[in-house]
């Protein structure tokens, strides 16, 4: 008895945790029997993934500046300028596009450290910097291009949006993609073992090895999942590749850097970090210097995905990615969020929209449905922050 009463305990703390993932299987089981199995069809997974990467991809800088108290409303307007910028360097001064790349990420650079001062060194609030920033880059955006789209661009940069790994099998399942899964299995078990044994050497480990263990396999199983259908149609992504490995190194910089312990801090309470010898300006400088990084590789996913530079690339992104951020349980008074819930919480919205297209549902009905959604979350966390308020 004392044993259920303690894993039912535990289960209570993690509520947050646990209904984003049964929100996802429930959200996928739906839409894969309301669309008589379209949305599980590899095709329509591998669409999901390449048609929302630049979503997932902002999310992970997002939640970094949201744990950190602080937000972003620019990063559409970022996404379009790095877009329009590489669109004159690949088509029009004919720069190499692997140079064109590397120049793009310190347009991004620049771009998130001109924020960046404003936001830590001058004190403005982000609000206010990141709304004018919106305007400023969707006008540079424009003035970069002429109020002209550009295109087409190199075969070569496409392959970053819309490519795929080569293929090594001449029927059924393509083997490449089978390995890469295989080997991010075996990486995410040895990661969590570690980290797990690395808890409890400094006695930090309360998570049952029961939990353990069934949140591990769970994972595992979707990325299996994942895989085998990827495996049945073209392969992998590209994009997937670039995805999984920021993925990968913002979460182990979230989780294991003192850079990563600072942001959370911050967040938590900003005079008390200050208090404790946290450089919180230049914390915050280098938030959104990464920031406008990551918007950049987002440009640069997006443009290349679409062949095309416009000025009017990335409207809406900011709303997107803020909202799966807080979809993916980060405060609204920050201090709490991690990477992989940002993720999770993208690609919740990606699946409503997939979903909801195949049935037909109109743009107006899916916005409705979307702000539900983004509402119902933020809701549910002030909840669970009044009830532990109150015990």
């Amino acid at each position: 008895m004392n044993g259920f009463r303690s894993a039912l305990r535990y289960l209570t703390g993690q509520l947050r945790q646990i209904g984003l993932f049964i929100a996802l299987i429930i959200i996928v089981v739906f839409f894969q029997i309301a669309t008589a199995g379209i949305t599980l069809a590899p095709i329509n997974v591998s669409n999901l993934v390449v048609q929302n990467s630049y979503i997932l991809i902002l999310a992970i800088g997002m939640v970094m500046v949201i744990i950190a108290g602080h937000i972003d409303l620019s990063v559409g307007s970022v996404v379009a300028f790095v877009g329009a910028m590489s669109g004159v360097m690949i088509t029009q001064w004919h720069i190499p596009w692997p140079v064109a790349i590397v120049l793009c990420l310190v347009v991004g650079a620049l771009v998130g450290a001109w924020q960046g001062f404003w936001i830590a060194y001058f004190g403005i609030p982000a609000f206010i910097v990141t709304l004018a920033g919106m305007l400023a880059f969707r006008g540079a955006a424009q003035i970069a291009l002429q109020n002209q789209q550009i295109s087409p661009f190199p075969d070569s940069f496409r392959t970053l949006g819309s490519g795929f790994l080569p293929s090594f099998g001449t029927s059924g399942y393509e083997p490449l993609t089978l390995i890469v899964g295989a080997v991010a299995i075996i990486a995410l078990v040895l990661t969590s073992i570690r980290g797990r044994l690395t808890r409890r050497k400094y006695e930090l480990e309360d998570e049952p090895v029961w939990w353990f263990v069934l949140k591990l396999a769970f994972t595992a199983g979707l990325i299996l999942l994942i895989a085998v259908l990827l495996a049945s149609y073209n392969g992998t992504p590209i994009v997937l590749i670039v995805l999984g490995v920021l993925t990968v190194v913002y979460t182990a910089v979230m989780r294991s850097s003192v850079f990563g312990r600072h942001v959370y801090a911050i967040g938590g309470n900003l005079n008390a970090a200050a208090l404790s010898g946290v450089k919180t300006k230049r914390v915050t400088f280098l938030l959104f210097v990464n920031m406008g990084v990551i918007s950049a590789i987002a440009g640069l996913v997006f443009t290349a995905q679409l062949n095309l530079a416009s000025p009017s690339a990335g409207t809406g992104f900011e709303l997107d990615a803020i909202a799966a951020v807080f979809i993916g349980g980060a405060a609204v008074t920050g201090g709490i969020g991690t990477v992989t819930g940002a993720i999770v919480g993208g690609l919740i919205i990606g699946i409503l929209n997939n979903g909801m297209s195949i049935l037909g549902v109109g743009t107006e009905y899916q916005s409705l449905i979307k702000g539900l959604v983004l509402l119902a979350a933020v809701a549910f966390d002030v909840y669970n922050k009044r009830r532990s308020g109150g015990r």
